[in-house]
């Protein structure tokens, strides 16, 4: 983890903009991490879109998910999804809560997350589905009470992704770099799986020892390091995050102008005896 809280909220903003410009997060979702000093406190930002959120918009929580001041602006109603977590898995350091559009073909038929190439394998073989109906009742589907963000935590369980029945996907990670890792290449291979299932039913599907090893990738070898550094250009390119980015200042050199015509050697004048 970023060894400042300058340095956690400048990663965790570029994280949120990292999901919403992989197409992950739209206007509505949400990245959070645990705090890097305190255990029992958590970063998640102001209500607002992803794409748009800046170091300054970060409030602290407790794991209750109340926040240790009046913020003074509009919150995230779906915060208990982060704090019951993290009370619950205290090796989980960050959570990605998100609809994205690969999953709800998944989510509105029960059917299995199966990982159909390697780098699917970091969300398991079939993650545990959610039903907020089933112990609750006909709600708005949002999770805002403690006791359903408990709930969540607990079909969660020691997975690292749940999927929530007609309404979206949440992730969990070691790190936030970890999460979105997770984020991103599970909803790739949603998107896979569900074109793959177009095609016909009989899908080649990683077994239980490749998913294992494959999953080891993002901890085991550069995949990380070079996908985070991949995913923080795009958002540089695409003007989100001025600081995604540090680009070296070129030293500056006099030129002189193309017209400028050269200035005549002096010669030394010779002394009159």
């Amino acid at each position: 983890m970023p060894n400042t809280l300058v340095e956690a909220r400048r990663e965790l903003a570029l994280a949120n903009r990292i999901v919403a410009n992989e197409g992950v997060i739209d206007a509505f979702g949400h990245v959070s991490m645990r705090h890097p000093d305190n255990p029992n406190r958590y970063l998640l930002s102001r209500s607002r879109a992803p794409e748009l959120v800046t170091p300054e918009d970060f409030i602290e929580y407790d794991v209750n998910s109340q926040p240790l001041r009046d913020p003074g602006v509009g919150q995230y109603s779906e915060r208990v999804i982060h704090g019951e977590i993290y009370k619950a898995r205290p090796e989980v350091n960050s959570v990605c809560h998100h609809h994205c559009p690969a999953f709800m073909p998944l989510l509105a038929t029960g059917t299995d997350y199966m990982p159909i190439f390697h780098l699917g394998a970091v969300a398991g073989i079939r993650p545990p589905f959610w039903d907020q109906r089933d112990e609750f009742g006909d709600t708005n589907m949002l999770v805002v009470k403690p006791e359903e963000g408990a709930s969540l935590a607990r079909a969660l369980g020691k997975h690292w992704m749940v999927l929530m029945m007609r309404h979206g996907v949440t992730v969990a990670g070691t790190s936030v770099r970890d999460c979105v890792f997770r984020s991103v290449f599970s909803a790739r291979n949603a998107e896979y799986q569900v074109r793959a299932m177009t095609i016909g039913s009989d899908i080649a599907t990683l077994s239980p020892g490749e998913t294992k090893l494959a999953g080891q990738i993002s901890a085991k070898t550069t995949g990380l390091t070079r996908s985070w550094e991949y995913w923080s250009m795009r958002v540089a390119k695409a003007g989100g995050f001025v600081t995604a980015i540090r680009k070296a200042k070129p030293a500056r050199t006099k030129t002189k102008p193309a017209h400028a015509k050269a200035k005549p050697k002096r010669t030394a004048k010779r002394r009159r005896r």
